[in-house]
């Protein structure tokens, strides 16, 4: 099965917004109307969109999840949503379940505490954000190294849907991913991993399209950019299987 598209929506403020390696200060604003740009992702053929909540990753305050809420209600019955950002207790998960939403992403709350990600996996399914700076996971709205490293933590979560793999030093700068570095994590796990940070060309889609174990492709400044769309990316995946 070929690896799939995750288009992404960060949230700040309920604005579509973008950062440069987790920096609050160097934002990108993209859009007022986060549902709009969910809807035409899944126009274009996206079967997942992947939203991030900036303002709950760095507060924990919840403040854009009727934003959540209202994408998952608008793509229901034509795609999934996977959402992340603040979701550190199991009750933050039921209510993102609640509002629709197909999948959590936990990553400073699985990080310090492991055991909640089979506690909160009773009620729907979760990956766990595993963002890291060279090799360091980093912990809550990536301001903090956690001491953790990224392949000890491979092992902690066997009830986990997907590992996030997030290389920060790459996130929003067009440079291009990790792509060995996302193989050797993938060949460490039998959990599927979702690759993040770095995607600036179709041509980096189809290489980690082409890494076993990779199940998916986040991608967000490069189609905000217009470097590609989202019906590009979902051909370039579909092709990569049949290569």
């Amino acid at each position: 099965m070929s690896a799939l598209l995750y288009p992404a929506i960060d949230l700040r403020g309920g604005r579509v917004v973008r950062l440069l390696q987790g920096d609050y200060d160097r934002e990108t604003h993209y859009g007022d109307d986060p549902v709009a740009v969910a809807a035409s992702f899944v126009e274009q053929g996206a079967r997942w969109v992947h939203v991030v909540d900036l303002d709950a990753a760095r507060s924990g305050s919840p403040e854009n999840r009727h934003v959540v809420a209202a994408i998952a209600r608008a793509v229901s019955g034509a795609a999934w949503v996977q959402t992340g950002g603040g979701v550190r207790t199991v009750a933050d998960a039921e209510v993102l379940a609640e509002a629709g939403v197909a999948r959590v992403v936990m990553g400073s709350a699985a990080v310090r505490e492991p055991a909640l990600v089979e506690e909160a996996s009773r009620c729907v399914p979760v990956a766990v954000g595993l963002d890291h700076r060279g090799g360091e996971l980093s912990v809550h709205g990536w301001t903090e190294g956690s001491g953790v490293e990224l392949f000890d933590a491979l092992g902690w979560f066997p009830t986990a849907a997907a590992f996030v793999i997030t290389d920060i030093g790459r996130d929003g700068m067009l440079q291009g991913p990790d792509v060995e570095g996302l193989r050797a994590a993938a060949a460490a796990t039998a959990v599927p991993v979702i690759a993040s940070g770095g995607v600036a060309t179709l041509d980096d889609v189809v290489a980690l399209g082409r890494v076993p174990g990779i199940a998916g492709v986040i991608t967000g400044k490069a189609i905000y950019e217009g470097r590609f769309t989202v019906a590009d990316g979902v051909a370039a995946l579909r092709g990569s299987a049949d290569a």
